[in-house]
């Protein structure tokens, strides 16, 4: 028996609207962690390029006020 054809006697309420309810109190708390460990890698990345930006952009602007001396690298 297909999961299509249990479903096929059931009411619309059972199927949009009981079914990910269940859904969503069984796996919840998977499901925020999961989003919780995304949102921190995203976090950690996006912090990561922030600070090499600005240090590049530092570097750069102490490089471009020193003259003529770039050349000594």
């Amino acid at each position: 028996m297909a999961v299509r054809e249990i479903f096929a006697g059931m009411p619309w309420w059972v199927k949009w609207i009981a079914v990910p309810v269940i859904a969503l109190v069984v796996f919840g708390g998977l499901i925020t962690s999961i989003l919780g460990f995304v949102l921190w890698v995203l976090f950690k990345v996006l912090l990561f390029v922030a600070l090499v930006g600005g240090l590049v952009f530092v570097v750069r602007k102490f490089m471009g006020s020193s003259g003529s001396s770039t050349k000594e690298w």
